[in-house]
């Protein structure tokens, strides 16, 4: 794998809305933020753009994102937001330049497309926080010591133990750390830009507002895609608002169901992605140990950047 540009203090980092628009407000606030870090935070004003439920056209949206992969002053790009419209971008981004530029699109939920598409071109990903109700929020809303440990330090991030993570399957396996959010994973399948698991990967696979049937059934899908059955690990997020209206069944007693059979360990709750509390940095496309023990954690053993 191509591993990404390392962050420094006193970068640029570009604003990019590849998918939905965002509050206009949460910009002022995300920018400090990345002042805070030792970031300069730096956007065309394209982003402001809106078609219906999207931030401007594709072409619009594409072009902002090449802008940002073709400066070499910009260090990386930070998603102003998930919601839609990111697989939209895919076939007008050119891969050479992407491989050329190493330098993360940062975010989460429909970024994961894109996230996906970095890895389909042999570079590292950074599942992580956004600007919208994340970085604009301060460390409350976003992790701010994983961030900086997978994107701003070139050595291995190490252990990462969320207390609340669970084990649903013990055991231990090593893999490449691959994933995203189900919902976008399930909708590649099928195109050119289609979602692939390599064997012995990790999978993280982490997900919102879905009833347990739905999560089952996408989950069913990538089974029998034969992606599920690669994976040498499993690392499910937190999946708020997932459970059953009243609580039966609760998405955790559907995950360790459908996971019965499962060879690896799998662990429940890696708050990455959507997550009721701060959201965790993963750095995808890099090695990584499950620990499915007493003291359950993700071990980071390749850094993402350098």
């Amino acid at each position: 794998m191509i591993t990404l540009r390392q962050l420094n203090s006193g970068d640029r980092v570009a604003l990019v809305a590849p998918a939905s628009s965002f509050p206009v407000e949460e910009l002022a606030a995300g920018v400090a933020e990345l002042a805070r870090l030792g970031l300069e935070a730096v956007y065309d004003e394209s982003i402001f753009d809106q078609d219906r439920f999207v931030a401007g056209s594709p072409a619009v949206r594409a072009q902002a994102i090449q802008k940002a992969w073709a400066d070499p002053s910009i260090g990386a790009l930070v998603a102003m937001r998930g919601g839609y419209g990111s697989a939209q971008v895919l076939p007008l981004l050119d891969p050479g330049l992407a491989r050329r530029s190493r330098k993360a699109l940062i975010g989460y939920s429909d970024i994961t497309a894109i996230l996906s598409f970095y890895h389909q071109q042999g570079l590292t990903a950074i599942h992580g926080p956004m600007i919208d109700r994340r970085i604009s929020k301060g460390p409350m809303a976003y992790d701010e010591s994983s961030f900086r440990r997978v994107v701003m330090s070139a050595e291995p991030a190490g252990e990462l133990r969320p207390a609340a993570l669970e084990v649903l399957r013990p055991g231990r396996a090593t893999g490449t750390l691959l994933g995203g959010t189900i919902t976008q994973l399930v909708s590649s399948l099928g195109t050119p830009w289609a979602f692939a698991a390599e064997p012995g990967c990790v999978l993280f696979l982490e997900d919102i507002g879905e009833r347990p049937y739905r999560i089952h059934r996408m989950l069913t899908q990538l089974a029998q895609a034969g992606l599920v059955s690669r994976a040498s690990g499993i690392v499910f997020g937190e999946f708020p608002g997932c459970d059953e209206p009243g609580g039966d069944p609760s998405i955790r007693d559907v995950l360790r169901d459908f996971t019965a059979g499962f060879v690896g360990p799998v662990l429940f709750g890696f708050p990455s992605g959507h997550t009721a509390g701060a959201t965790w940095t993963l750095p995808f496309g890099v090695r990584a140990e499950v620990v499915g023990s007493a003291s359950p954690s993700v071990i980071i053993i390749e850094a993402a950047v350098s």
